[in-house]
């Protein structure tokens, strides 16, 4: 894919970014009790992530959202902890290398908020997802960290950034 662009998220990307979150989730029939699709604030992400040492980015092709993840404390935790958040791609972009390239976004931004570690959240079936996060340095951990409220993602994984 030629011409996209990652960038920070604008207010005005809140109903295409949820749209995108939402589409993946049917797409791939993730639960959606007990996962992300049930956050409060799902149509708000530019808001949510305005908090401070959280920041949240979209991957724009030909003016719409193809993409997006984030970076946010990771509730309940040490101040030095992340979380890898909401990361979701539409099918026509995934296995192009934009996955890695925003890891790679995210995890510096992480680094220059002061975190020492990432944490994520998945679901078993997500091997795509699972492949690019162990390329990445993530290794699976055998128990969930901090509280999230995600209690249908059972697969738990950091890295030490």
């Amino acid at each position: 894919m030629e011409n996209y662009s990652i960038r920070k998220i604008n207010k005005e990307d809140n109903a295409a970014v949820a749209q995108l979150i939402r589409s993946v989730f049917d797409e791939m029939d993730i639960p959606k009790v007990g996962t992300a699709y049930e956050d409060p604030y799902l149509d708000l992400m530019f808001e949510e992530y305005s908090k401070p040492r959280s920041v949240y980015y979209v991957v724009e092709h030909n003016d719409r959202i193809v993409g997006a993840a984030g970076i946010a404390p990771l509730a309940n935790e040490a101040v030095s902890i992340c979380e890898l958040q909401k990361m979701y791609f539409l099918p026509e972009t995934r296995g192009m290398g934009i996955g890695t390239e925003m890891m790679e976004v995210c995890l510096q931004s992480a680094r220059n908020f002061g975190y020492e570690k990432c944490y994520l959240e998945t679901m078993p079936f997500m091997h795509g997802a699972q492949k690019l996060y162990k390329k990445t340095g993530f290794e699976n951990i055998d128990g969930p960290m901090g509280s999230t409220g995600h209690s249908s993602c059972p697969v738990w994984m950091l890295k030490d950034l």
